[in-house]
Protein backbone atom coordinates (compact mmCIF):
# COMPACT_ATOMS: atom_id res chain seq x y z
CA UNK A 1 0.00 0.00 0.00
CA UNK A 2 2.44 2.52 0.87
CA UNK A 3 3.81 1.52 -2.66
CA UNK A 4 1.07 2.29 -4.77
CA UNK A 5 0.65 4.98 -3.56
CA UNK A 6 4.41 7.09 -3.46
CA UNK A 7 3.01 8.66 -6.51
CA UNK A 8 -0.13 9.88 -5.39
CA UNK A 9 2.15 11.70 -2.58
CA UNK A 10 4.72 12.93 -4.62
CA UNK A 11 1.94 14.59 -6.39
CA UNK A 12 0.19 16.38 -3.44
CA UNK A 13 3.21 16.65 -1.72
CA UNK A 14 6.09 17.31 -3.90
CA UNK A 15 9.02 16.26 -4.28
CA UNK A 16 11.35 18.19 -1.78
CA UNK A 17 8.28 17.20 1.25
CA UNK A 18 8.78 13.34 0.24
CA UNK A 19 12.64 14.09 0.83
CA UNK A 20 11.10 13.97 4.87
CA UNK A 21 9.45 10.63 4.23
CA UNK A 22 13.20 9.78 3.29
CA UNK A 23 14.43 11.64 6.45
CA UNK A 24 11.42 9.55 8.58
CA UNK A 25 12.24 6.07 7.12
CA UNK A 26 16.27 7.11 8.54
CA UNK A 27 15.01 8.75 11.82
CA UNK A 28 12.67 5.26 12.44
CA UNK A 29 15.68 3.13 11.99
CA UNK A 30 18.37 4.91 13.55
CA UNK A 31 15.74 5.32 17.09
CA UNK A 32 15.61 1.26 16.83
CA UNK A 33 18.97 1.39 18.62
CA UNK A 34 17.16 2.24 21.74
CA UNK A 35 15.33 -0.70 21.63
CA UNK A 36 18.17 -2.39 22.95
CA UNK A 37 17.73 -5.56 21.67
CA UNK A 38 14.45 -6.28 23.38
CA UNK A 39 11.72 -7.09 20.48
CA UNK A 40 13.99 -9.49 19.23
CA UNK A 41 14.72 -10.77 22.56
CA UNK A 42 10.66 -10.93 22.93
CA UNK A 43 9.73 -12.87 19.51
CA UNK A 44 12.28 -15.68 20.60
CA UNK A 45 11.34 -15.91 24.32
CA UNK A 46 7.67 -16.01 22.96
CA UNK A 47 8.69 -19.17 20.36
CA UNK A 48 10.45 -20.83 23.50
CA UNK A 49 7.60 -20.54 24.92
CA UNK A 50 4.97 -22.85 22.50
CA UNK A 51 8.05 -24.91 22.70
CA UNK A 52 8.20 -25.45 26.54
CA UNK A 53 10.98 -23.01 28.07
CA UNK A 54 8.51 -20.92 29.63
CA UNK A 55 5.00 -21.21 32.03
CA UNK A 56 2.21 -18.49 31.66
CA UNK A 57 3.50 -16.24 34.23
CA UNK A 58 7.18 -16.35 33.48
CA UNK A 59 5.79 -15.08 29.68
CA UNK A 60 3.79 -12.59 30.85
CA UNK A 61 6.17 -11.17 33.73
CA UNK A 62 8.71 -10.57 30.50
CA UNK A 63 6.09 -9.30 28.43
CA UNK A 64 5.22 -6.16 31.48
CA UNK A 65 8.83 -5.87 32.10
CA UNK A 66 9.10 -5.00 28.37
CA UNK A 67 5.80 -2.91 28.09
CA UNK A 68 7.29 -0.54 31.32
CA UNK A 69 10.51 -0.38 29.42
CA UNK A 70 9.26 0.36 26.26
CA UNK A 71 6.35 3.30 27.32
CA UNK A 72 9.84 5.09 29.08
CA UNK A 73 11.96 4.90 25.84
CA UNK A 74 8.85 5.59 23.18
CA UNK A 75 8.46 8.74 25.37
CA UNK A 76 12.16 9.76 25.16
CA UNK A 77 12.28 9.29 21.67
CA UNK A 78 9.26 11.87 21.27
CA UNK A 79 10.63 14.43 23.33
CA UNK A 80 13.82 14.02 22.39
CA UNK A 81 12.84 14.38 17.99
CA UNK A 82 10.47 18.05 19.49
CA UNK A 83 13.44 19.26 21.46
CA UNK A 84 16.10 18.92 18.24
CA UNK A 85 13.27 19.48 15.65
CA UNK A 86 13.82 23.21 14.67
CA UNK A 87 18.06 22.51 14.98
CA UNK A 88 17.54 20.09 12.51
CA UNK A 89 14.71 21.78 10.18
CA UNK A 90 17.41 24.79 10.21
CA UNK A 91 21.17 23.38 10.41
CA UNK A 92 21.25 19.82 8.71
CA UNK A 93 18.75 19.67 6.25
CA UNK A 94 18.81 21.68 3.09
CA UNK A 95 15.11 22.53 1.88
CA UNK A 96 14.86 24.92 -0.90
CA UNK A 97 11.16 25.49 -0.85
CA UNK A 98 9.56 24.41 2.29
CA UNK A 99 9.78 26.83 5.00
CA UNK A 100 11.60 26.02 8.18
CA UNK A 101 8.42 25.99 10.02
CA UNK A 102 6.60 23.65 8.05
CA UNK A 103 9.81 21.35 8.61
CA UNK A 104 10.09 21.28 12.07
CA UNK A 105 6.41 20.53 12.74
CA UNK A 106 7.00 17.53 10.28
CA UNK A 107 10.28 16.49 12.04
CA UNK A 108 8.44 16.90 15.53
CA UNK A 109 5.54 14.67 14.22
CA UNK A 110 8.03 12.11 13.06
CA UNK A 111 9.48 11.98 16.96
CA UNK A 112 5.21 10.92 17.89
CA UNK A 113 4.68 8.14 15.10
CA UNK A 114 8.29 6.67 15.63
CA UNK A 115 7.54 6.40 19.26
CA UNK A 116 4.25 4.85 18.65
CA UNK A 117 5.81 2.59 16.14
CA UNK A 118 8.38 1.86 19.00
CA UNK A 119 6.02 0.28 21.19
CA UNK A 120 3.76 -1.46 18.25
CA UNK A 121 6.73 -3.37 17.46
CA UNK A 122 6.67 -5.19 20.60
CA UNK A 123 3.32 -6.92 20.29
CA UNK A 124 4.23 -7.35 16.84
CA UNK A 125 7.00 -9.34 17.68
CA UNK A 126 5.32 -11.27 20.48
CA UNK A 127 2.29 -12.47 18.04
CA UNK A 128 5.42 -13.39 15.45
CA UNK A 129 7.08 -15.32 17.76
CA UNK A 130 3.88 -17.37 19.10
CA UNK A 131 3.67 -18.66 15.40
CA UNK A 132 0.64 -16.75 14.72
CA UNK A 133 1.81 -15.07 11.79
CA UNK A 134 -2.05 -15.17 9.86
CA UNK A 135 -3.11 -13.62 12.38
CA UNK A 136 -0.45 -10.59 12.70
CA UNK A 137 -0.42 -10.35 9.12
CA UNK A 138 -4.05 -9.64 8.74
CA UNK A 139 -4.05 -7.09 10.95
CA UNK A 140 -0.82 -5.42 9.37
CA UNK A 141 -2.98 -5.49 6.07
CA UNK A 142 -6.05 -3.74 6.89
CA UNK A 143 -3.85 -1.15 9.16
CA UNK A 144 -1.21 -0.55 5.54
CA UNK A 145 -4.52 -0.14 3.97
CA UNK A 146 -5.77 2.33 6.28
CA UNK A 147 -2.48 4.23 6.76
CA UNK A 148 -2.35 4.42 2.88
CA UNK A 149 -5.67 5.29 1.93
CA UNK A 150 -6.87 7.49 4.87
CA UNK A 151 -3.32 9.55 4.17
CA UNK A 152 -4.69 9.75 0.30
CA UNK A 153 -7.73 11.13 1.61
CA UNK A 154 -6.71 13.67 4.53
CA UNK A 155 -4.56 15.05 1.40
CA UNK A 156 -6.95 15.11 -0.91
CA UNK A 157 -9.60 16.68 1.04
CA UNK A 158 -8.58 17.65 4.40
CA UNK A 159 -4.66 19.19 3.96
CA UNK A 160 -2.08 18.64 1.63
CA UNK A 161 0.60 19.68 3.68
CA UNK A 162 3.33 17.01 5.06
CA UNK A 163 2.31 18.00 8.59
CA UNK A 164 -1.43 15.89 7.59
CA UNK A 165 0.48 13.33 6.96
CA UNK A 166 2.35 12.86 9.72
CA UNK A 167 -0.68 13.61 11.94
CA UNK A 168 -2.66 10.90 10.43
CA UNK A 169 -0.02 8.28 10.70
CA UNK A 170 -0.26 9.22 14.35
CA UNK A 171 -3.49 8.87 14.41
CA UNK A 172 -3.23 4.76 12.98
CA UNK A 173 -0.48 4.02 15.53
CA UNK A 174 -3.08 5.05 18.26
CA UNK A 175 -5.69 2.43 17.04
CA UNK A 176 -2.97 -0.31 16.17
CA UNK A 177 -1.50 -0.40 19.65
CA UNK A 178 -4.69 -1.33 21.56
CA UNK A 179 -5.94 -3.48 19.21
CA UNK A 180 -2.25 -5.70 18.72
CA UNK A 181 -2.15 -6.04 22.79
CA UNK A 182 -5.14 -7.06 23.16
CA UNK A 183 -4.38 -10.09 19.96
CA UNK A 184 -1.13 -10.71 22.16
CA UNK A 185 -2.88 -11.13 25.72
CA UNK A 186 -5.55 -13.04 24.33
CA UNK A 187 -3.49 -15.87 22.57
CA UNK A 188 -1.48 -16.36 26.17
CA UNK A 189 -2.69 -18.23 28.58
CA UNK A 190 -4.64 -17.41 32.29
CA UNK A 191 -1.88 -17.32 34.40
CA UNK A 192 -2.52 -17.54 38.38
CA UNK A 193 -1.31 -14.13 39.18
CA UNK A 194 -1.23 -10.99 37.58
CA UNK A 195 1.79 -10.00 35.46
CA UNK A 196 4.68 -7.90 36.74
CA UNK A 197 7.27 -5.73 36.57
CA UNK A 198 10.74 -8.78 36.95
CA UNK A 199 14.51 -7.94 36.90
CA UNK A 200 14.53 -11.58 36.85
CA UNK A 201 12.82 -12.06 33.92
CA UNK A 202 15.04 -9.36 32.23
CA UNK A 203 18.24 -10.77 33.10
CA UNK A 204 17.41 -14.41 31.57
CA UNK A 205 17.56 -12.41 28.56
CA UNK A 206 20.14 -9.87 28.63
CA UNK A 207 23.04 -11.52 26.48
CA UNK A 208 20.97 -12.31 23.69
CA UNK A 209 19.45 -9.12 23.89
CA UNK A 210 22.75 -6.89 23.91
CA UNK A 211 24.14 -9.18 21.30
CA UNK A 212 20.88 -8.39 19.45
CA UNK A 213 21.54 -4.44 20.42
CA UNK A 214 25.77 -4.73 19.05
CA UNK A 215 23.97 -5.99 15.36
CA UNK A 216 21.18 -3.23 15.44
CA UNK A 217 23.91 -0.57 15.91
CA UNK A 218 26.38 -1.93 13.60
CA UNK A 219 23.54 -2.93 10.78
CA UNK A 220 22.52 0.57 11.48
CA UNK A 221 25.73 1.88 10.65
CA UNK A 222 25.95 -0.66 7.44
CA UNK A 223 22.67 0.27 6.27
CA UNK A 224 22.31 4.32 6.92
CA UNK A 225 25.59 5.96 6.76
CA UNK A 226 24.98 6.54 3.06
CA UNK A 227 21.85 8.02 3.73
CA UNK A 228 22.95 10.13 6.74
CA UNK A 229 25.95 11.67 4.31
CA UNK A 230 24.12 12.39 1.41
CA UNK A 231 20.96 13.72 2.92
CA UNK A 232 23.73 16.62 4.08
CA UNK A 233 25.21 16.11 0.73
CA UNK A 234 22.29 16.74 -1.40
CA UNK A 235 19.74 19.16 -1.99
CA UNK A 236 16.72 17.55 -0.08
CA UNK A 237 15.02 16.82 -3.54
CA UNK A 238 17.97 15.30 -4.95
CA UNK A 239 17.92 12.71 -1.59
CA UNK A 240 14.16 11.99 -2.14
CA UNK A 241 15.35 10.83 -5.66
CA UNK A 242 17.81 8.74 -4.10
CA UNK A 243 15.54 8.10 -0.88
CA UNK A 244 12.81 6.55 -3.29
CA UNK A 245 15.72 4.10 -5.41
CA UNK A 246 15.83 2.96 -1.75
CA UNK A 247 12.55 2.52 -0.61
CA UNK A 248 11.55 0.70 -3.41
CA UNK A 249 14.35 -1.70 -3.51
CA UNK A 250 13.49 -1.97 0.00
CA UNK A 251 9.94 -3.60 -0.87
CA UNK A 252 11.87 -6.84 -0.79
CA UNK A 253 12.44 -6.95 2.62
CA UNK A 254 8.35 -6.70 2.43
CA UNK A 255 8.54 -10.08 0.75
CA UNK A 256 11.06 -11.73 2.72
CA UNK A 257 9.68 -10.45 5.91
CA UNK A 258 6.83 -12.55 6.19
CA UNK A 259 8.96 -15.62 5.35
CA UNK A 260 11.70 -14.97 7.69
CA UNK A 261 9.38 -13.99 10.16
CA UNK A 262 7.27 -17.25 9.77
CA UNK A 263 10.18 -19.58 9.51
CA UNK A 264 12.38 -17.64 12.91
CA UNK A 265 9.92 -19.01 15.30
CA UNK A 266 10.02 -22.30 14.14
CA UNK A 267 13.90 -22.55 13.85
CA UNK A 268 14.04 -21.66 17.51
CA UNK A 269 11.48 -24.12 18.33
CA UNK A 270 13.53 -27.03 16.60
CA UNK A 271 17.04 -26.02 17.53
CA UNK A 272 15.44 -26.07 21.60
CA UNK A 273 14.16 -29.24 21.37
CA UNK A 274 17.55 -30.59 19.09
CA UNK A 275 15.35 -31.80 16.24
CA UNK A 276 18.23 -31.82 13.69
CA UNK A 277 16.85 -33.28 10.45
CA UNK A 278 13.40 -31.31 10.93
CA UNK A 279 15.66 -28.46 11.13
CA UNK A 280 17.63 -28.98 8.21
CA UNK A 281 14.71 -29.48 6.28
CA UNK A 282 12.89 -26.15 7.24
CA UNK A 283 16.45 -24.40 6.54
CA UNK A 284 16.19 -25.52 2.84
CA UNK A 285 12.50 -24.83 2.31
CA UNK A 286 12.94 -21.32 3.85
CA UNK A 287 15.79 -20.73 1.70
CA UNK A 288 14.71 -21.73 -1.33
CA UNK A 289 11.07 -19.73 -0.90
CA UNK A 290 13.25 -16.71 -0.07
CA UNK A 291 15.26 -16.58 -3.22
CA UNK A 292 11.71 -17.75 -5.43
CA UNK A 293 10.39 -14.95 -3.87
CA UNK A 294 12.27 -12.30 -3.70
CA UNK A 295 15.38 -13.07 -5.84
CA UNK A 296 12.22 -13.11 -8.77
CA UNK A 297 10.73 -9.63 -7.44
CA UNK A 298 14.63 -8.66 -7.90
CA UNK A 299 15.36 -9.65 -11.25
CA UNK A 300 12.27 -7.85 -12.37
CA UNK A 301 13.29 -5.06 -10.88
CA UNK A 302 16.94 -4.98 -12.30
CA UNK A 303 15.94 -5.81 -15.88
CA UNK A 304 12.85 -3.59 -16.22
CA UNK A 305 13.61 -1.29 -13.85
CA UNK A 306 13.22 2.13 -16.63
CA UNK A 307 9.52 0.01 -17.62
CA UNK A 308 8.31 -0.35 -14.45
CA UNK A 309 8.83 2.95 -13.07
CA UNK A 310 7.41 5.16 -16.48
CA UNK A 311 4.36 2.32 -15.65
CA UNK A 312 3.91 3.61 -12.40
CA UNK A 313 4.47 6.76 -12.16
CA UNK A 314 3.78 8.41 -15.49
CA UNK A 315 7.07 10.90 -14.84
CA UNK A 316 10.04 10.99 -17.40
CA UNK A 317 11.96 13.07 -15.06
CA UNK A 318 11.14 10.57 -11.80
CA UNK A 319 12.26 7.80 -14.09
CA UNK A 320 15.59 9.30 -15.25
CA UNK A 321 16.71 10.15 -11.35
CA UNK A 322 15.70 7.14 -10.10
CA UNK A 323 16.25 4.28 -12.51
CA UNK A 324 19.98 3.91 -12.61
CA UNK A 325 19.86 4.26 -8.84
CA UNK A 326 17.07 1.40 -8.41
CA UNK A 327 18.84 -1.15 -10.34
CA UNK A 328 22.03 -1.07 -7.88
CA UNK A 329 20.64 -0.25 -5.31
CA UNK A 330 17.93 -3.63 -5.73
CA UNK A 331 21.22 -6.05 -6.71
CA UNK A 332 22.29 -4.95 -3.11
CA UNK A 333 19.54 -5.59 -1.29
CA UNK A 334 18.90 -8.59 -2.90
CA UNK A 335 22.12 -9.89 -1.57
CA UNK A 336 21.29 -8.65 2.03
CA UNK A 337 17.28 -10.48 1.87
CA UNK A 338 19.13 -13.61 0.29
CA UNK A 339 21.19 -13.69 3.56
CA UNK A 340 18.34 -13.63 5.61
CA UNK A 341 17.32 -17.10 6.45
CA UNK A 342 20.81 -18.16 7.37
CA UNK A 343 20.74 -14.94 9.97
CA UNK A 344 17.75 -16.02 11.51
CA UNK A 345 19.40 -19.69 12.48
CA UNK A 346 22.02 -18.29 14.22
CA UNK A 347 19.41 -16.24 15.93
CA UNK A 348 17.75 -19.58 16.71
CA UNK A 349 21.28 -20.82 18.45
CA UNK A 350 21.56 -17.85 20.13
CA UNK A 351 24.72 -17.34 18.34
CA UNK A 352 25.22 -13.84 17.45
CA UNK A 353 28.78 -13.06 17.83
CA UNK A 354 29.51 -13.91 14.60
CA UNK A 355 27.34 -11.09 12.94
CA UNK A 356 28.90 -8.46 15.71
CA UNK A 357 32.63 -9.55 14.59
CA UNK A 358 31.98 -9.25 11.16
CA UNK A 359 30.15 -5.80 11.35
CA UNK A 360 32.89 -4.50 13.39
CA UNK A 361 35.02 -4.97 10.75
CA UNK A 362 33.14 -4.07 8.21
CA UNK A 363 32.10 -0.35 9.60
CA UNK A 364 35.59 0.25 9.79
CA UNK A 365 36.10 -0.74 6.16
CA UNK A 366 32.86 1.06 5.19
CA UNK A 367 32.76 4.43 6.53
CA UNK A 368 35.90 5.45 5.46
CA UNK A 369 34.82 4.13 2.00
CA UNK A 370 31.36 6.17 2.05
CA UNK A 371 33.38 9.48 3.31
CA UNK A 372 35.61 8.90 -0.03
CA UNK A 373 32.87 7.65 -2.55
CA UNK A 374 30.04 10.44 -1.82
CA UNK A 375 32.27 13.32 -2.41
CA UNK A 376 33.25 12.08 -5.59
CA UNK A 377 30.62 10.05 -7.04
CA UNK A 378 27.78 10.98 -5.04
CA UNK A 379 24.39 8.82 -5.18
CA UNK A 380 25.66 6.37 -7.63
CA UNK A 381 29.10 5.67 -5.94
CA UNK A 382 27.11 4.84 -2.45
CA UNK A 383 24.99 2.70 -4.17
CA UNK A 384 28.02 0.59 -5.43
CA UNK A 385 29.43 0.70 -1.59
CA UNK A 386 26.20 -1.20 -0.53
CA UNK A 387 26.32 -4.26 -3.62
CA UNK A 388 29.66 -4.30 -2.80
CA UNK A 389 29.68 -4.66 1.32
CA UNK A 390 26.62 -7.35 0.77
CA UNK A 391 28.48 -8.99 -1.80
CA UNK A 392 31.81 -9.99 0.61
CA UNK A 393 28.74 -10.63 3.08
CA UNK A 394 27.55 -13.78 1.04
CA UNK A 395 30.64 -14.84 0.03
CA UNK A 396 32.93 -15.21 3.14
CA UNK A 397 30.20 -14.70 6.06
CA UNK A 398 27.98 -17.36 5.15
CA UNK A 399 29.99 -19.72 4.29
CA UNK A 400 31.98 -19.28 8.11
CA UNK A 401 28.36 -19.92 9.45
CA UNK A 402 28.08 -22.91 8.06
CA UNK A 403 31.43 -24.27 9.30
CA UNK A 404 29.13 -24.44 12.77
CA UNK A 405 26.05 -24.36 11.68
CA UNK A 406 24.81 -27.23 9.66
CA UNK A 407 28.03 -28.29 7.89
CA UNK A 408 26.88 -30.49 5.50
CA UNK A 409 24.65 -27.96 3.86
CA UNK A 410 26.72 -25.03 3.01
CA UNK A 411 26.80 -26.01 -0.97
CA UNK A 412 23.57 -27.26 -1.16
CA UNK A 413 22.89 -23.47 0.17
CA UNK A 414 25.11 -21.87 -2.17
CA UNK A 415 23.94 -24.06 -4.72
CA UNK A 416 20.36 -25.44 -4.88
CA UNK A 417 19.25 -22.82 -3.10
CA UNK A 418 20.76 -19.60 -4.35
CA UNK A 419 22.50 -20.05 -7.51
CA UNK A 420 20.25 -22.05 -9.41
CA UNK A 421 17.15 -20.50 -9.49
CA UNK A 422 18.62 -16.97 -9.68
CA UNK A 423 20.70 -18.03 -12.43
CA UNK A 424 16.97 -19.05 -14.11
CA UNK A 425 15.25 -16.49 -12.81
CA UNK A 426 17.67 -13.81 -14.76
CA UNK A 427 17.73 -15.99 -17.99
CA UNK A 428 14.30 -15.72 -18.45
CA UNK A 429 14.59 -12.09 -17.55
CA UNK A 430 16.97 -10.63 -20.41
CA UNK A 431 15.07 -13.42 -22.85
CA UNK A 432 11.97 -11.49 -22.25
CA UNK A 433 13.04 -7.80 -22.61
CA UNK A 434 14.95 -9.31 -26.02
CA UNK A 435 11.81 -9.79 -27.51
CA UNK A 436 9.50 -7.30 -25.64
CA UNK A 437 8.19 -4.79 -28.15
CA UNK A 438 8.05 -1.19 -26.94
CA UNK A 439 5.64 1.87 -27.16
CA UNK A 440 2.69 -0.72 -26.32
CA UNK A 441 0.34 1.96 -24.65
CA UNK A 442 0.02 1.76 -20.63
CA UNK A 443 -2.29 -1.23 -20.47
CA UNK A 444 0.06 -3.23 -22.92
CA UNK A 445 2.94 -2.19 -20.96
CA UNK A 446 1.36 -3.40 -18.00
CA UNK A 447 0.35 -7.18 -19.68
CA UNK A 448 4.09 -7.49 -21.26
CA UNK A 449 5.25 -7.09 -17.92
CA UNK A 450 2.82 -8.96 -15.93
CA UNK A 451 3.80 -11.78 -18.13
CA UNK A 452 7.51 -11.10 -17.62
CA UNK A 453 7.43 -10.85 -14.38
CA UNK A 454 5.26 -14.40 -14.33
CA UNK A 455 7.57 -16.38 -16.59
CA UNK A 456 10.89 -15.58 -14.23
CA UNK A 457 8.97 -16.63 -11.06
CA UNK A 458 7.68 -19.53 -13.01
CA UNK A 459 11.47 -20.05 -14.07
CA UNK A 460 12.56 -19.75 -10.35
CA UNK A 461 10.58 -21.45 -9.16
CA UNK A 462 11.15 -24.57 -11.23
CA UNK A 463 14.53 -24.67 -10.89
CA UNK A 464 14.15 -24.98 -7.02
CA UNK A 465 14.11 -28.39 -6.20
CA UNK A 466 11.75 -28.25 -2.76
CA UNK A 467 9.30 -25.59 -4.10
CA UNK A 468 8.78 -27.34 -7.12
CA UNK A 469 8.77 -30.66 -5.58
CA UNK A 470 6.06 -28.39 -3.36
CA UNK A 471 4.39 -26.92 -5.83
CA UNK A 472 3.60 -30.20 -7.93
CA UNK A 473 2.39 -32.06 -4.81
CA UNK A 474 -0.29 -28.91 -4.51
CA UNK A 475 -1.18 -29.26 -7.87
CA UNK A 476 -1.72 -32.90 -7.96
CA UNK A 477 -3.64 -32.94 -4.96
CA UNK A 478 -5.83 -29.96 -6.22
CA UNK A 479 -6.76 -32.12 -9.24
CA UNK A 480 -7.02 -35.34 -7.47
CA UNK A 481 -9.78 -33.22 -5.22
CA UNK A 482 -11.40 -32.04 -8.80
CA UNK A 483 -11.80 -35.62 -9.81
CA UNK A 484 -12.65 -37.14 -6.76
CA UNK A 485 -15.60 -34.65 -6.87
CA UNK A 486 -16.79 -34.72 -9.94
Amino acid sequence: MGLAFVPVYIKFLGMEAYGLIGIFAILQAWLTLLDLGMTPALAREMARFTAGAHNAESIRDLLRSLEIIGIGIASAIIFGVHASAHWLASAWLKAEHLPIGVVTHALAAMGVVTGLRFIENIYTSSVAGLQRQVLQNVVTSVMATARALGAVAVLAWISSTIEAFFIWQCVISLVTIPLLAALVYGKLPRATRAARFSLPALRNVWRFAAGMLAITALSLLLTQVDKILLSRLLSLQDFGYYALAGMLANTLFILAAPVNGAFYPRFTELATREDRAALRRVYHQAAQLITVTVGSAAVVSMVFGDRLLMLWSANPVLTQHVAPLLGIITGGTLLNALMGIPYEMQLAHGWTSLTIRVNVVAVSLLIPAIFWVAPHYGAIGAAWVWVTLNACYLLFVIYYMHLRILKEDKWRWYGSDLAIPMLAAFAAAYVCRLIMPGNLGRFGEFVALLGGATTVFVSASLAAPIVRHQVSQLIRSKLALMFEES
